[in-house]
């Protein structure tokens, strides 16, 4: 395991608010799998999938801000 790999395993133990973003963030990675696995998408999936990865992104750059803050 990498020095940055063992940080966040141990962020994801020791801080709750780091758990709670990585949760949240799994959540969507799930969801755009999901997605993906379609063969097409109807107009409200497209939009949702959008709004996913921009969601995605957004809890990725709160969760590597918590990282710098601790590191």
């Amino acid at each position: 395991m990498t020095p940055s790999q063992e940080l966040r395993a141990q962020m994801a133990e020791q801080d709750p608010e780091y758990r709670r973003l990585l949760a949240e963030h799994g959540k969507r990675v799930k969801r755009l799998e999901e997605l993906g696995r379609k063969g097409w998408l109807t107009t409200e999936e497209e939009q949702e999938e959008k709004r996913l990865k921009k969601e995605k992104l957004q809890l990725k750059d709160q969760m590597e801000a918590r990282l710098r803050s601790r590191g």
